[in-house]
Protein backbone atom coordinates (compact mmCIF):
# COMPACT_ATOMS: atom_id res chain seq x y z
CA UNK A 1 0.00 0.00 0.00
CA UNK A 2 1.43 3.37 -1.06
CA UNK A 3 0.63 6.91 0.08
CA UNK A 4 -1.01 7.63 -3.27
CA UNK A 5 -3.20 4.53 -3.01
CA UNK A 6 -4.39 5.63 0.43
CA UNK A 7 -5.00 9.14 -0.87
CA UNK A 8 -7.11 7.78 -3.71
CA UNK A 9 -9.47 5.73 -1.59
CA UNK A 10 -9.86 8.65 0.81
CA UNK A 11 -11.55 10.46 -2.08
CA UNK A 12 -14.69 8.49 -1.23
CA UNK A 13 -15.02 10.57 1.98
CA UNK A 14 -17.08 13.64 1.12
CA UNK A 15 -17.86 16.79 3.09
CA UNK A 16 -21.65 17.27 2.79
CA UNK A 17 -21.54 21.00 3.56
CA UNK A 18 -18.83 21.72 0.96
CA UNK A 19 -20.82 21.00 -2.19
CA UNK A 20 -20.22 17.29 -1.46
CA UNK A 21 -16.52 17.60 -2.43
CA UNK A 22 -14.11 14.97 -1.14
CA UNK A 23 -11.57 15.59 1.63
CA UNK A 24 -8.60 15.21 -0.73
CA UNK A 25 -9.96 17.80 -3.14
CA UNK A 26 -10.64 20.15 -0.20
CA UNK A 27 -7.05 19.83 0.99
CA UNK A 28 -8.08 18.38 4.34
CA UNK A 29 -5.67 15.42 4.11
CA UNK A 30 -2.55 17.00 5.61
CA UNK A 31 -0.40 13.90 5.92
CA UNK A 32 -0.42 10.14 5.27
CA UNK A 33 2.16 8.08 7.13
CA UNK A 34 2.74 4.40 6.36
CA UNK A 35 5.04 2.30 8.51
CA UNK A 36 5.26 -1.16 10.02
CA UNK A 37 2.76 -0.13 12.69
CA UNK A 38 0.03 0.68 10.17
CA UNK A 39 -1.38 3.80 8.52
CA UNK A 40 -1.91 7.22 10.10
CA UNK A 41 -3.93 9.92 8.36
CA UNK A 42 -3.81 13.50 9.60
CA UNK A 43 -6.76 15.73 8.74
CA UNK A 44 -6.68 19.52 8.93
CA UNK A 45 -9.66 21.48 10.24
CA UNK A 46 -10.09 25.24 10.54
CA UNK A 47 -9.78 26.86 13.95
CA UNK A 48 -13.43 27.80 13.79
CA UNK A 49 -15.67 24.88 14.61
CA UNK A 50 -16.60 22.61 11.70
CA UNK A 51 -20.00 21.19 12.73
CA UNK A 52 -19.38 18.02 10.70
CA UNK A 53 -15.85 17.35 11.95
CA UNK A 54 -16.83 14.27 13.92
CA UNK A 55 -18.64 12.86 10.91
CA UNK A 56 -15.60 13.44 8.65
CA UNK A 57 -13.26 11.75 11.14
CA UNK A 58 -15.62 8.80 11.56
CA UNK A 59 -16.09 8.39 7.80
CA UNK A 60 -12.31 8.55 7.27
CA UNK A 61 -11.74 5.91 9.92
CA UNK A 62 -14.40 3.68 8.34
CA UNK A 63 -12.78 4.09 4.92
CA UNK A 64 -9.39 3.03 6.29
CA UNK A 65 -10.86 -0.06 7.97
CA UNK A 66 -12.78 -1.03 4.85
CA UNK A 67 -9.78 -0.79 2.53
CA UNK A 68 -7.00 -1.92 4.85
CA UNK A 69 -8.92 -4.58 6.76
CA UNK A 70 -9.34 -5.12 10.49
CA UNK A 71 -5.85 -6.60 10.78
CA UNK A 72 -4.04 -3.36 9.86
CA UNK A 73 -3.75 -0.68 12.51
CA UNK A 74 -5.17 2.63 11.31
CA UNK A 75 -5.39 5.99 13.03
CA UNK A 76 -6.95 9.35 12.17
CA UNK A 77 -5.46 12.47 13.75
CA UNK A 78 -6.69 16.04 13.54
CA UNK A 79 -4.85 19.36 13.54
CA UNK A 80 -5.90 22.98 13.30
CA UNK A 81 -5.05 24.88 10.12
CA UNK A 82 -5.17 28.58 9.33
CA UNK A 83 -8.18 29.66 7.29
CA UNK A 84 -9.87 32.96 6.50
CA UNK A 85 -11.93 34.46 9.30
CA UNK A 86 -15.25 32.62 9.73
CA UNK A 87 -18.53 34.09 8.68
CA UNK A 88 -20.56 35.50 11.49
CA UNK A 89 -23.26 33.32 12.97
CA UNK A 90 -22.15 29.93 11.68
CA UNK A 91 -23.35 28.04 14.76
CA UNK A 92 -26.58 26.10 14.41
CA UNK A 93 -28.95 25.99 17.38
CA UNK A 94 -32.55 25.05 18.07
CA UNK A 95 -33.51 28.41 16.63
CA UNK A 96 -33.07 26.91 13.16
CA UNK A 97 -36.21 24.86 13.90
CA UNK A 98 -38.44 27.77 14.89
CA UNK A 99 -40.53 27.29 11.74
CA UNK A 100 -41.35 23.69 12.79
CA UNK A 101 -44.56 23.41 14.81
CA UNK A 102 -44.15 19.89 16.25
CA UNK A 103 -40.95 17.84 16.70
CA UNK A 104 -41.91 14.27 17.55
CA UNK A 105 -39.52 11.42 18.41
CA UNK A 106 -40.43 7.95 17.14
CA UNK A 107 -38.86 5.54 19.61
CA UNK A 108 -38.80 1.89 20.66
CA UNK A 109 -37.46 0.05 23.67
CA UNK A 110 -35.59 -2.39 21.43
CA UNK A 111 -34.86 -3.10 17.79
CA UNK A 112 -36.85 -5.33 15.46
CA UNK A 113 -40.31 -3.94 16.20
CA UNK A 114 -40.70 -2.00 12.95
CA UNK A 115 -40.02 1.45 14.37
CA UNK A 116 -38.53 2.84 11.16
CA UNK A 117 -41.35 1.31 9.09
CA UNK A 118 -43.87 3.07 11.31
CA UNK A 119 -41.91 6.35 11.21
CA UNK A 120 -41.65 6.42 7.41
CA UNK A 121 -45.29 5.48 6.85
CA UNK A 122 -46.51 7.87 9.53
CA UNK A 123 -44.68 10.71 7.77
CA UNK A 124 -46.25 9.79 4.42
CA UNK A 125 -49.69 9.42 6.01
CA UNK A 126 -49.44 12.86 7.65
CA UNK A 127 -48.53 14.32 4.25
CA UNK A 128 -51.57 12.57 2.74
CA UNK A 129 -53.70 14.38 5.33
CA UNK A 130 -52.36 17.71 4.09
CA UNK A 131 -49.67 18.44 6.67
CA UNK A 132 -46.18 19.73 5.86
CA UNK A 133 -43.87 16.97 7.06
CA UNK A 134 -40.19 16.20 7.41
CA UNK A 135 -38.43 13.11 8.74
CA UNK A 136 -34.89 12.93 10.10
CA UNK A 137 -33.46 9.42 10.18
CA UNK A 138 -31.35 9.50 13.35
CA UNK A 139 -30.97 5.73 13.62
CA UNK A 140 -27.21 6.02 13.21
CA UNK A 141 -26.46 2.31 13.49
CA UNK A 142 -29.17 1.17 11.07
CA UNK A 143 -30.42 4.00 8.84
CA UNK A 144 -33.20 2.53 6.71
CA UNK A 145 -34.99 5.58 5.29
CA UNK A 146 -32.96 5.55 2.02
CA UNK A 147 -34.12 1.99 1.26
CA UNK A 148 -37.72 2.48 2.41
CA UNK A 149 -38.15 5.60 0.29
CA UNK A 150 -36.15 4.47 -2.74
CA UNK A 151 -33.63 7.30 -2.30
CA UNK A 152 -30.40 5.35 -1.77
CA UNK A 153 -28.50 7.24 -4.48
CA UNK A 154 -29.16 10.70 -3.04
CA UNK A 155 -26.14 12.71 -1.96
CA UNK A 156 -27.01 15.88 -0.01
CA UNK A 157 -25.83 19.27 -1.20
CA UNK A 158 -25.47 22.52 0.71
CA UNK A 159 -26.90 25.96 0.02
CA UNK A 160 -25.92 29.25 1.62
CA UNK A 161 -28.64 31.20 3.40
CA UNK A 162 -27.78 34.42 5.25
CA UNK A 163 -24.13 33.45 5.50
CA UNK A 164 -24.75 29.89 6.69
CA UNK A 165 -24.41 26.62 4.80
CA UNK A 166 -27.57 24.52 5.09
CA UNK A 167 -28.04 20.94 3.91
CA UNK A 168 -30.87 20.54 1.41
CA UNK A 169 -33.30 17.71 2.27
CA UNK A 170 -34.68 15.41 -0.39
CA UNK A 171 -38.41 15.73 -1.13
CA UNK A 172 -40.46 12.70 -2.13
CA UNK A 173 -44.01 11.50 -1.41
CA UNK A 174 -44.78 14.97 -0.04
CA UNK A 175 -42.19 14.58 2.74
CA UNK A 176 -38.77 16.16 3.27
CA UNK A 177 -36.27 13.41 4.09
CA UNK A 178 -32.84 13.52 5.67
CA UNK A 179 -30.86 10.46 6.76
CA UNK A 180 -27.42 9.75 8.13
CA UNK A 181 -27.44 6.99 5.50
CA UNK A 182 -27.15 9.60 2.72
CA UNK A 183 -23.64 10.43 3.92
CA UNK A 184 -22.25 6.89 3.88
CA UNK A 185 -21.21 4.79 0.94
CA UNK A 186 -23.19 1.59 0.40
CA UNK A 187 -22.06 -1.03 2.92
CA UNK A 188 -20.04 1.49 4.92
CA UNK A 189 -20.29 1.05 8.68
CA UNK A 190 -20.27 4.26 10.71
CA UNK A 191 -17.63 3.63 13.37
CA UNK A 192 -18.75 6.15 15.96
CA UNK A 193 -18.79 6.23 19.73
CA UNK A 194 -21.83 7.63 21.52
CA UNK A 195 -20.73 11.29 21.88
CA UNK A 196 -19.52 11.40 18.27
CA UNK A 197 -22.84 10.01 17.04
CA UNK A 198 -24.80 12.45 19.20
CA UNK A 199 -22.92 15.46 17.82
CA UNK A 200 -23.23 14.32 14.23
CA UNK A 201 -26.96 13.61 14.56
CA UNK A 202 -27.63 16.92 16.26
CA UNK A 203 -25.92 18.72 13.40
CA UNK A 204 -27.72 16.54 10.84
CA UNK A 205 -31.03 17.91 12.12
CA UNK A 206 -30.10 21.50 12.98
CA UNK A 207 -28.19 22.25 9.78
CA UNK A 208 -30.95 21.14 7.41
CA UNK A 209 -33.09 23.71 5.62
CA UNK A 210 -36.41 22.17 6.62
CA UNK A 211 -38.48 25.29 5.97
CA UNK A 212 -41.95 25.64 7.55
CA UNK A 213 -43.23 22.26 8.78
CA UNK A 214 -46.24 21.09 10.75
CA UNK A 215 -44.39 17.93 11.83
CA UNK A 216 -40.74 16.95 12.00
CA UNK A 217 -40.49 13.27 12.94
CA UNK A 218 -37.20 12.00 14.39
CA UNK A 219 -36.63 8.28 13.80
CA UNK A 220 -34.56 7.61 16.91
CA UNK A 221 -32.19 4.66 17.48
CA UNK A 222 -33.77 1.75 19.37
CA UNK A 223 -33.23 1.46 23.11
CA UNK A 224 -32.24 4.18 25.57
CA UNK A 225 -28.96 6.01 25.91
CA UNK A 226 -26.97 9.21 25.54
CA UNK A 227 -28.04 9.70 21.92
CA UNK A 228 -31.68 9.81 22.99
CA UNK A 229 -30.95 12.25 25.82
CA UNK A 230 -28.95 14.51 23.50
CA UNK A 231 -31.63 14.53 20.81
CA UNK A 232 -34.42 15.16 23.28
CA UNK A 233 -32.71 17.97 25.17
CA UNK A 234 -30.69 19.69 22.46
CA UNK A 235 -33.04 19.36 19.48
CA UNK A 236 -36.16 20.27 21.40
CA UNK A 237 -38.25 17.16 20.83
CA UNK A 238 -41.61 18.00 22.38
CA UNK A 239 -42.90 14.46 22.83
CA UNK A 240 -42.65 10.88 21.67
CA UNK A 241 -44.48 7.98 20.08
CA UNK A 242 -43.34 4.52 21.20
CA UNK A 243 -43.55 1.54 18.84
CA UNK A 244 -43.89 -2.03 20.09
CA UNK A 245 -45.14 -5.48 19.10
CA UNK A 246 -47.92 -7.31 20.98
CA UNK A 247 -45.78 -9.90 22.81
CA UNK A 248 -45.89 -9.85 26.59
CA UNK A 249 -42.08 -10.00 26.71
CA UNK A 250 -41.97 -6.59 25.00
CA UNK A 251 -43.55 -4.91 28.04
CA UNK A 252 -40.24 -4.48 29.89
CA UNK A 253 -38.67 -2.75 26.89
CA UNK A 254 -41.67 -0.47 26.41
CA UNK A 255 -41.53 0.41 30.10
CA UNK A 256 -37.84 1.35 29.81
CA UNK A 257 -38.58 3.58 26.86
CA UNK A 258 -41.50 5.22 28.63
CA UNK A 259 -39.48 5.80 31.79
CA UNK A 260 -36.74 7.49 29.78
CA UNK A 261 -39.12 10.16 28.51
CA UNK A 262 -40.74 10.45 31.94
CA UNK A 263 -37.38 10.93 33.68
CA UNK A 264 -37.27 14.26 35.47
CA UNK A 265 -34.26 15.35 33.41
CA UNK A 266 -36.20 14.83 30.16
CA UNK A 267 -39.88 15.08 31.12
CA UNK A 268 -41.47 14.85 27.69
CA UNK A 269 -45.03 13.65 27.05
CA UNK A 270 -45.67 10.31 25.38
CA UNK A 271 -48.43 10.87 22.85
CA UNK A 272 -49.16 7.21 22.52
CA UNK A 273 -48.16 3.63 21.90
CA UNK A 274 -48.28 2.08 18.43
CA UNK A 275 -48.89 -1.66 18.34
CA UNK A 276 -47.12 -2.84 15.22
CA UNK A 277 -47.74 -6.30 13.74
CA UNK A 278 -50.96 -6.35 15.78
CA UNK A 279 -52.34 -9.20 13.69
CA UNK A 280 -51.62 -10.92 10.40
CA UNK A 281 -53.97 -10.32 7.52
CA UNK A 282 -53.52 -12.28 4.26
CA UNK A 283 -53.61 -9.82 1.38
CA UNK A 284 -56.08 -12.01 -0.50
CA UNK A 285 -58.38 -12.17 2.60
CA UNK A 286 -58.32 -8.62 4.03
CA UNK A 287 -61.12 -9.31 6.52
CA UNK A 288 -59.28 -12.15 8.26
CA UNK A 289 -57.11 -11.57 11.34
CA UNK A 290 -54.60 -13.97 12.86
CA UNK A 291 -53.05 -12.86 16.16
CA UNK A 292 -49.74 -14.67 15.73
CA UNK A 293 -47.90 -12.48 18.28
CA UNK A 294 -50.71 -12.44 20.84
CA UNK A 295 -53.93 -10.53 21.05
CA UNK A 296 -54.39 -7.02 22.50
CA UNK A 297 -50.84 -6.97 23.88
CA UNK A 298 -50.37 -3.31 22.95
CA UNK A 299 -53.64 -2.29 24.57
CA UNK A 300 -52.63 -4.05 27.79
CA UNK A 301 -49.20 -2.40 27.78
CA UNK A 302 -50.73 1.02 27.19
CA UNK A 303 -53.20 0.50 30.02
CA UNK A 304 -50.56 -0.69 32.49
CA UNK A 305 -48.21 2.21 31.69
CA UNK A 306 -50.91 4.87 31.47
CA UNK A 307 -50.16 5.61 27.80
CA UNK A 308 -52.83 6.11 25.11
CA UNK A 309 -53.00 3.38 22.46
CA UNK A 310 -52.49 5.59 19.43
CA UNK A 311 -52.85 2.98 16.71
CA UNK A 312 -52.63 -0.68 15.67
CA UNK A 313 -50.87 -1.67 12.46
CA UNK A 314 -51.59 -5.07 10.88
CA UNK A 315 -48.86 -7.35 9.60
CA UNK A 316 -49.38 -7.52 5.84
CA UNK A 317 -46.83 -8.92 3.42
CA UNK A 318 -47.11 -5.81 1.28
CA UNK A 319 -45.68 -3.64 4.09
CA UNK A 320 -42.39 -5.51 3.83
CA UNK A 321 -42.48 -5.57 0.04
CA UNK A 322 -43.27 -1.84 -0.20
CA UNK A 323 -40.50 -1.06 2.27
CA UNK A 324 -37.99 -3.02 0.24
CA UNK A 325 -38.91 -1.41 -3.08
CA UNK A 326 -39.15 2.13 -1.72
CA UNK A 327 -42.93 2.71 -1.95
CA UNK A 328 -44.34 3.17 1.59
CA UNK A 329 -47.52 1.21 2.39
CA UNK A 330 -49.20 4.43 3.57
CA UNK A 331 -49.61 5.42 -0.07
CA UNK A 332 -52.10 2.57 -0.63
CA UNK A 333 -55.77 2.12 0.19
CA UNK A 334 -55.23 -1.40 1.59
CA UNK A 335 -55.87 -2.14 5.30
CA UNK A 336 -52.25 -1.34 6.19
CA UNK A 337 -52.40 1.99 4.35
CA UNK A 338 -55.70 2.87 6.05
CA UNK A 339 -54.21 1.97 9.46
CA UNK A 340 -51.30 4.38 8.93
CA UNK A 341 -53.62 7.21 7.88
CA UNK A 342 -55.75 6.60 10.99
CA UNK A 343 -52.57 6.64 13.09
CA UNK A 344 -51.57 9.96 11.53
CA UNK A 345 -54.97 11.44 12.34
CA UNK A 346 -54.73 10.23 15.94
CA UNK A 347 -51.29 11.81 16.36
CA UNK A 348 -52.43 15.11 14.87
CA UNK A 349 -55.32 15.13 17.33
CA UNK A 350 -53.06 14.23 20.28
CA UNK A 351 -50.65 17.13 19.79
CA UNK A 352 -53.35 19.81 19.61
Amino acid sequence: MTVEEVREFLREVHHPAKEDRDIVELGMVQDIEINEGGVTVTLGFPKQRDPLKKYIIGATRASLIRHLGQGVKSEVKEIEIETPAPKKGTEFTKETLLSVKHIIGIASGKGGVGKSTVAVNLAVALARLGYKVGLADADVYGPSVPVMTGTEGYRPVAEEINGKDYIVPLEKYGVKWMSIGYFAEKGQALVWRGPMASNALKQLILQVNWGPLDFLLIDMPPGTGDIHISLTQEIGIEGAVIVTTPQTVALADVEKGANMFRNENIAKPIYGLVENMAWFTPEEHPDEKYYIFGRDGGAKMASELGIPLLGRIPLVQSIRENGDDGTPAALSSRPDGVAFVELAGALAEAVK
